[in-house]
């Protein structure tokens, strides 16, 4: 097995997801007492989330950037950057590595490719929904059309990932909301769903929705692995 690099902590919630699901894959595959073979970095998040919200994101990148580099001089072979929002700086944190970053938006394009997926709504951060880091990404290289939020629920969808998710809050009042949006954008002739930020997964779990999800923690787990297992 190679050696990967995760950073994390963007927020804790999800990163402990990724710690697991690796190390559950594998056992899954491998057997016995078999693990993931990880270095992680966990950031404090208020001070990201602080550049986030100033739009001050080259100070944002410089951090990760420093991060992801001494990942990869502890021996990292490769990295996975457990956040959707933060690779909006991924040209920066790539631009000081020479290993590679293993992109969240590949690890969910492709299999909507595959599913025949042409149009997808996206929820995530009003970052990840309303800027063109994320969309054009997915727009460009696996042709799927991207539909995202009205404004007034793209506020609510957000306050709910950093007031509530990110800080382990996972309200029924705030599920049923996440569900009846996926039911609009099912009316409105989306095929399925991304979840693009790495909390919302934990939301949702063991719910019936409306359209098929493509989880974005869950996928970027599976890229990860097969990494690790060559």
């Amino acid at each position: 097995m190679r050696t990967l690099g995760v950073l994390g902590g963007m927020s804790w919630e999800s990163t402990v997801t990724y710690y697991r699901s690796l190390n559950q894959g594998v056992r899954e595959r491998l057997g016995g007492l078999h693990s993931a073979p990880l270095l992680i970095h966990s950031v404090d998040f208020a001070e990201i989330a602080a550049q986030q919200q100033s739009g001050d994101w080259a100070a944002a990148g410089r951090s990760l950037g420093q991060a992801a580099r001494g990942l990869e001089v502890a021996g990292a072979g490769a990295l996975l950057l457990a956040t959707n929002t933060m690779h909006k700086v991924a040209a920066a944190i790539e631009a000081v590595v020479d290993i590679p970053l293993l992109h969240i938006g590949d690890a969910v394009g492709e299999p909507l490719r595959q599913q025949g997926v042409e149009r997808a709504a996206l929820l995530g951060t009003r970052f990840t929904m309303q800027e063109a880091f994320y969309r054009e990404r997915l727009e460009r290289r696996f042709g799927i059309e991207v539909l995202v939020p009205e404004p007034a629920a793209a506020q609510e969808i957000d306050r709910v990932i950093f007031q509530e998710l990110c800080q382990g809050r996972f309200l029924p009042a705030s599920r049923e909301f996440y569900l009846a949006e996926l039911e609009k954008f099912r009316a409105s002739g989306a095929q399925a769903a991304i979840l693009g930020c790495t909390e919302i997964g934990l939301l949702l779990e063991g719910c019936e929705s409306p359209l098929p999800l493509v989880d974005s923690a869950e996928r970027h787990v599976a890229m990860g692995l097969e990494w690790v297992l060559g």
